[in-house]
């Protein structure tokens, strides 16, 4: 992982709290948003959608990646995102996101000091499953 440029990083940091603003959460009240950069220097941004039924919630993460993959987006270089206290993605976001990039960088905001912290998402998600532990070195896309 390369250090993430400060003109990029406070991008991203501004695109992730506006982001932030728009979730959808009248259950948890806890809201997050996320601004992913690509290699070709667009954003893409999500936030949280929470439901009635758990299980079907979207976290932030996953709603800006799938936004880019929809773009046709697949090479990534960072995403930021936050929340109050400054959460790091939970561990489903954390594979999700391996899928794609295992070593993405993630910028952790949080959302009420703006104080913000830079890690790996291999740091954060050490040993993951992805390709290899399936055998498969570039998944079939049809």
């Amino acid at each position: 992982m390369t250090a993430p440029h400060r003109d990029q990083v406070d991008r991203l940091i501004r695109e992730a709290l506006a982001a932030r603003q728009r979730a959808y959460s009248p259950y948890s009240r806890f809201r997050v948003g996320a601004a992913l950069l690509d290699e070709a220097g667009e954003v893409f941004v999500g936030c949280n959608v929470e439901n009635a039924s758990y299980s079907l919630t979207l976290c932030a993460e996953r709603v800006a990646a799938v936004t880019a993959i929809a773009a046709g987006s697949l090479r990534w270089r960072m995403i930021a995102v936050a929340a109050e206290g400054g959460a790091t993605p939970c561990g489903a976001c954390r594979q999700f996101l391996a899928e794609f990039h295992a070593d993405l960088a993630v910028i952790v905001v949080d959302a009420a000091s703006g104080l913000w912290s830079n890690h790996s998402l291999r740091e954060l998600l050490p040993h993951a499953f992805g390709q290899d532990s399936l055998g498969v070195s570039q998944p079939q896309s049809d």
